[in-house]
């Protein structure tokens, strides 16, 4: 670690204690008072240390249960610091996932905490804390940052047994939606944030407000006297239109009628690498990813280059969390992505771009253009011949309500070895978009 060297001059104060005589209390104060006295300063050297990537530094744990590890221990292992025994674990595919177990001795009782569940994940610990300690032999104050200013909750558990942190019944639950999570870092800015960050979240707030329902019906009332210009409607080129992902209507090869850097943006790649480090590491994939990448895995072993390998997985990655991000929003698909983590960038982006009713539900303009979204990706990922069997069952939609969408999208089907197959001829030819005439 390096180290800041300062000197540093501290004061001590020594309180004596008042002798035991028949004086009155008020009296014993005062002269209590009196004999308080101030010794000599101490001259100290401090030292700063900053984060070492190759070192640990202290970590901080206590036990909500009020526990007192040295309570019962026998004075002489206390002192050999051998009455309870502290270990850290760490996970091997995510090193910032770190697991503190404290285990007292002679007891079959383990005291866990994580930083990556429960209270740990409820966006209340956005202090920075560091340890000081102070050695008057030496006289040197060293001051360490604690391990990614992370505090660890204790929480018992029997030694042996297989229950799950979400199964703990004093772990906060974790699984909060995305309006309170905002609400939440709201009161905080509003709280300890600076003027800027106050300015900026208030704007940004304003600008993601739902209009009230009297005002959307005075709103409804002026539409209806509207009249809608049907020429210019279809001459449009807009994407909210079609409520489709940008395109090129010109392009010349499927690979830029829908350009994959409008959908993944650049600095979105690195928190897409689940699949590629799974790949990697020869795990298997699990149940909790779409039968459309289960069923494609096969594609990567074939793959030489490592780049268009590792874009590929990038790209089941995406659809992965577009799907989940719909199910999690959805009546019927909620229980099956209760566990998926979202990375936080691509939730923000998604709730911005997929914006939520006052239900947390998709209104059903923007479910269409999340799937929208996830067919052009299936389309890269199968070289835009796809059979679209296994993507309707992972969107949980009907097969004539998927050939919609992919009609919307400029898409033919053809017919292959008794297997309907989904291409993209160029340059783009889509349906007339039909409006009801106004009697």
């Amino acid at each position: 670690m390096a180290a800041d060297t300062k000197s540093f001059e501290l004061e001590e104060t020594h309180y004596a204690e008042p002798e035991a005589n028949s004086q009155s209390p008020a009296k014993k104060n005062r002269k209590s008072e009196k004999k308080k006295k101030r010794v000599s300063s101490v001259n100290a050297t401090i030292q700063v240390l900053s984060n070492h990537p190759e070192k640990t530094p202290p970590l901080v744990g206590y036990f909500p249960s009020g526990f007192n590890p040295h309570k019962d221990a026998d004075e002489e292992a206390v002192q050999e610091q051998k009455s309870i025994r502290a270990r850290v674990y760490r996970n091997k595919n995510k090193p910032n996932r770190m697991q503190l177990v404290v285990s007292p001795t002679g007891s079959n009782v383990d005291f866990v905490g994580t930083n990556y569940l429960g209270e740990a994940t409820a966006g209340k610990q956005h202090c920075t804390y560091a340890l000081g300690v102070l050695d008057k032999a030496t006289q040197s104050l060293k001051i360490v940052p604690i391990a990614a200013n992370m505090i660890f909750r204790l929480d018992p558990k029997v030694r042996g047994s297989d229950v799950s942190e979400k199964e703990s019944p004093t772990v906060v639950d974790d699984e909060l939606s995305v309006q309170e999570k905002a609400d939440r870092m709201r009161e905080l800015t509003n709280l300890y944030g600076t003027k800027r960050s106050i300015k900026q979240a208030k704007k940004l707030h304003s600008l993601k407000q739902v209009d009230d329902s009297d005002t959307q019906k005075d709103l409804d009332e002026k539409m209806k006297n509207v009249v809608v210009n049907k020429e210019a409607l279809e001459g449009t080129n807009a994407e909210i239109a079609r409520n489709i992902p940008t395109y090129n209507a010109s392009a010349t090869t499927p690979q830029e009628a829908y350009p994959l850097d409008k959908i993944i943006l650049m600095g979105e790649w690195s928190y897409l690498e689940d699949v590629y480090s799974l790949l990697r590491a020869e795990a298997e994939i699990s149940a909790n990813y779409p039968s459309f990448v289960r069923n494609r895995i096969y594609k990567l072993q074939d793959i030489q280059d490592e780049e268009e390998k590792k874009k590929l997985c990038c790209i089941f990655s995406y659809i992965t969390h577009l799907i989940k991000f719909k199910d999690q929003n959805s009546m019927d698909g909620v229980s099956s992505a209760k566990g998926h983590k979202i990375p936080s960038m691509l939730r923000q982006k998604f709730s911005s771009m997929f914006s939520l009713l006052e239900s947390r539900r998709l209104s059903p303009e923007k479910s269409d253009l999340l799937i929208s979204h996830v067919l052009v990706l299936t389309l890269f990922a199968d070289e835009f011949s796809s059979d679209p069997s296994d993507i309707a069952k992972d969107l949980r939609t009907s097969p004539f309500t998927l050939r919609l969408h992919f009609d919307n999208l400029g898409c033919k089907f053809i017919r292959k070895n008794n297997l309907s197959l989904v291409t993209l001829p160029v340059p783009l030819k889509f349906p007339q978009l039909s409006l009801k005439r106004r009697r």
